[in-house]
């Protein structure tokens, strides 16, 4: 696994929570405030939350933004007018920190998403004034970050749960299965009476995180039994998780103690598909 992980990820962390210690090269800029430097930017439309990032040369966090929007579900984008609004002003956002206009990105889309709907992910970034210089699976984009080389990624989302095996560095196999974080919150509103964005507010509050694992512990369950099901078959023996409902406390535990194998949960699970993602814009 990649040994600087975990100081890749808090650096994200820090430029995500508003960090912006990072400055163009004046010679790099333009003009007309294009930067002619090397970047790396990725947008992750995910069913709960949207992810812009911005990389440098090095391929180290300099700028990003994450905001909570269902303007996809399941690796469909559902309101495309919303998914549009919603990136520019986020790119808007993000161009302000850090002094320069960002013209491409790379994106993302869940194993097995229809060619049509991947297609859909990539004219938002075009809806949004970002040309689109490629499109990878969840999972190996994750993989752009943890460098794993034996073993299966699991990116828990919003929406699905995304499986990829990997054996020696390369994909054999992927599966996507709807089951994510959003179970989590229909799960918490039915057994709590509340609406369901009160209960998205409830599932993040570490305060009440305790008391409602006992609610949600069928939903990781049902997660590991995804994760079981797919792997069969295949000699695997770490689970690497990603994807931010992974970060509910207690999801790793549930995973390896009903698939049985090694399970291991890196820092920020959130920001790991995400840093990938703009990973891949070349």
């Amino acid at each position: 696994m990649n040994p600087n992980l975990s100081d890749l990820l808090t650096r994200t962390d820090a430029i995500m929570a508003g960090a912006n210690d990072w400055r163009p090269d004046p010679d790099l800029l333009s003009a007309n405030g294009i930067y002619r430097g090397t970047l790396h930017v990725g947008v992750d439309l995910g069913t709960a939350y949207t992810v812009l990032t911005v990389l440098d040369e090095n391929y180290q966090p300099i700028a990003g933004e994450y905001q909570f929007a269902q303007v996809t579900r399941d690796g469909l984008v559902v309101d495309f007018v919303g998914a549009v609004d919603l990136l520019r002003k986020m790119k808007a956002r993000v161009e302000q920190k850090l002094g320069f206009e960002l013209t491409s990105a790379a994106s993302s889309y869940p194993p097995g998403v229809p060619q049509a709907e991947v297609r859909a992910t990539a004219n938002v970034l075009y809806g949004a004034g970002l040309e689109c210089t490629g499109l990878i699976d969840e999972p190996t984009a994750a993989n752009n970050v943890l460098q794993v080389k034996d073993g299966a990624i699991v990116d828990v989302g919003g929406g699905t749960t995304g499986i990829a095996i990997f054996k020696d560095g390369k994909v054999v196999y992927t599966a996507d299965e709807a089951t994510g974080g959003t179970h989590f919150s229909l799960v918490i509103a039915g057994s709590t009476g509340t609406t369901f964005e009160e209960a998205e507010a409830l599932k993040t509050n570490p305060k009440e995180q305790t008391r409602l694992f006992p609610v949600i512990r069928p939903v990781m369950e049902k997660v590991a039994s995804i994760v079981s099901r797919h792997i069969e078959g295949y000699q695997v023996d770490k689970l690497y998780l990603v994807g931010g409902t992974c970060a509910y406390p207690g999801m790793d535990r549930v995973v390896q103690e009903m698939t049985g194998i090694e399970t291991i949960l890196p820092g920020n699970p959130l920001f790991v598909t995400p840093l990938g993602i703009a990973m891949h814009n070349q």
